[in-house]
Order: C-alpha cells, then structure tokens, then sequence
C-alpha cells in the first residue's frame, strides 16, 4: 500500500529529536511523499532545508499562515514573493482563521488574496486552511474562479453543504485527516456521500493524531487509521482508497 501525506509540519521542533525516524517510520507504512507548508519567514528556511536533505521524497511550499498574519505581513509577502517560483509544490499554508479572533481581518483578507494572485500568476495550486470564514474564503475565490489552478481545502471539517460549495472549484480536493476517526465526528456520514476522487489524505502533523493515537504527536505513519476509516466509508478495501487519493494528490501537485 502506497500513499502521500498532503500536509505535514515535519519541520516544526516538534521532530527535531527524531525528525529521521519519524521519516522512516513512514517510509516503511508506505507513504511514498511529504508535502511540507511552510507558515511563515522562518518556517520557510526549515522547510526547504528538510526537502532538500529529502530529494524526490518531500516537496516544500510558501505561505503566509492567517494565524501568522501581523502587522508586517505586506513585508513578508515581499520577501515570499520575491522567491517564487523557485522549488516550490503549492503556495500554502494560506487563508483565513477567525476562530480566535478578527483582530486581523482585513489584513488576512488583503493576505491572502494576494497569495491566491501568486497561484493564478504562476500555476502552483494553493494548499488552503479556513476556519469560521467560509463565506469570506469562497467570496476571495469566486473573483478568480477562471484562473485557480486548484489545490487543497485542509483539514475539511464541515458539512455536506459546506463540502459541495468548496468543490464547485475545479481542480480542489479535500484534505481528511485524524478528525475523522474521532469518535464524534460527523464527517464519516460526510465523505460517504462526496466522490473519492475529490479526496486526499492528511495527516496536518504534530497536530489531529487520528484514533487510536489520539492524543499523541501525529506522524505519517499514522494516515494508515484514516485510511480504514476511509475505507470503511465508501465500501472498498483500504489498497483502493490508497491508490485514488495517491492519484488525486498527484494530479492536484501536478505530479
């Protein structure tokens, strides 16, 4: 069984004592890519350092996170934007994240519209985290529709309403990761009712440790569980829901 893990923080300090076995670990579960986001400035010298000791294996992006949004962000975007498009998969990890707070509003909007303009201007698909924002993400997208190159709507949560309207897009999946395995999560009855081929797998490590590692330091070896929770889902064994998601991500990273 073969899979790729479409978003993991590998680079977080989270992994700096055992950042090699947590890569062999999913190497031998038989994820055969990492694809990395970066967050911020800094986070985008890590990741590009970690992809470039992984030749062929991890595939780096660049992205302002909203979480990571200040007031210097339009200086961050410059400096981003000056290394584009270098060796990167995806503009991520971008969006918008009103959950905590809206301090910064206008500010992630201003963000990551700009960074939806890099995507359009250069072909890279966009690797998309949103929360409490739907309605102001799919507005920013809407104005750019004709020219998205697709991506990824991490960490998908929502409901079927909220899982059609996202893939109006062309060229969008959804990423599944840990939280579908929890015990009291809806989006099993979700999934089973959207096409496979619009889904890739997830792991969003450190964080969202599927069951039964729940709790734990999340890794890829672990999108095995989701994989059974997937597979359960939609009827098949879990070598299917390996290969289409495998398949999907490919041809979402243009692969």
């Amino acid at each position: 069984m073969k899979f790729i893990d479409t978003h993991i923080h590998i680079d977080g300090h989270e992994f700096d004592d055992d950042r090699d076995e947590v890569v062999n670990r999913a190497k031998n579960a038989g994820a055969i890519h990492m694809f990395v986001p970066a967050i911020d400035m800094e986070s985008v010298e890590r990741v590009l350092r970690f992809c470039a000791d992984y030749k062929d294996y991890a595939f780096p992006m660049i992205g302002l996170h909203p979480e990571e949004v200040r007031p210097d962000f339009m200086d961050v975007l410059d400096r981003m934007e000056a290394m584009l498009p270098g060796p990167f998969v995806a503009i991520g990890e971008i969006g918008l994240d009103y959950y905590w707070s809206r301090e910064f509003e206008s500010e992630q909007l201003s963000a990551f519209e700009r960074q939806v303009r890099w995507a359009c201007d250069t072909g890279l698909p966009l690797m998309i985290h949103c929360r409490k924002a739907q309605n102001e993400m799919v507005a920013v997208l809407k104005k750019y529709r004709d020219r998205l190159p697709g991506g990824v709507f991490h960490c998908f949560t929502g409901n079927l309403l909220e899982a059609r309207q996202l893939l109006d897009f062309d060229n969008f999946v959804l990423g599944i990761g840990g939280v579908l395995t929890f015990k009291k999560s809806h989006l099993p009855e979700v999934v089973a009712q959207l096409p496979l081929s619009r889904i890739v797998l997830e792991t969003d490590a450190p964080y969202m440790a599927p069951v039964p590692m729940r709790g734990k330091r999340n890794e890829s070896a672990y999108i095995i569980h989701v994989i059974d929770k997937l597979a359960e889902c939609y009827g098949v064994d879990r070598e299917t829901v390996a290969d289409q998601t495998t398949e999907n991500a490919l041809k979402v990273f243009k692969m």
